[in-house]
């Protein structure tokens, strides 16, 4: 058994591998709130100003998946599909998405969390920090479609089963 006190530079808190798990919870949750959603009132419904979930569910399509390729590849698509789609095509994306996320995340050395990138173009970071604000911005915004649910008199899934 070693002895060796680990350094700042060895420590980890999070294996890459562990991230990923936690973060696809997330989706899978997230996933249950867009199905849960009322078809008609996907992209009609909304509270003091706050954008629609099929909005706020477009803008987490546009942002997890191309993040992480950026990361993998340095390749960043700049090109935001936000419109306005059926359920059943976001969900279909994604769960593409999310195949896209495990393919891609398996190809990135741990040492790449480490380095510093410029996010889509605009958004200077080291690695792990934008991808965890990718997976932070999913919570934020599937909060925001818990709000509507409730709202809509739906009971949201559990927020602890992911």
């Amino acid at each position: 058994m070693s002895t060796a006190t680990p350094t700042a530079a060895t420590a980890v808190f999070i294996t890459p591998e562990a991230l990923l798990a936690h973060w696809q919870g997330h989706r899978r949750l997230t996933r249950r709130v867009i199905e849960a959603f009322p078809d008609d009132q996907l992209f009609a419904f909304s509270l003091g100003g706050m954008r629609t979930f099929g909005e706020l569910a477009m803008e987490m399509l546009s942002m997890a998946a191309p993040m992480v390729r950026g990361v993998a590849t340095g390749e960043w698509s700049t090109s935001w599909d936000r419109e306005a789609r059926p359920k059943e095509e976001i969900l279909r994306r994604w769960d593409e998405a999310t195949g896209e996320i495990d393919s891609l995340w398996a190809g990135i050395a741990p040492e790449k969390f480490q380095e510093q990138m410029t996010a889509f173009g605009q958004y200077p970071g080291v690695a792990h920090d934008l991808v965890l604000y990718v997976i932070d911005n999913e919570i934020h915004h599937r909060g925001q479609g818990y709000v509507y649910l409730r709202a809509l008199g739906i009971e949201p899934p559990p927020f602890y089963e992911r």
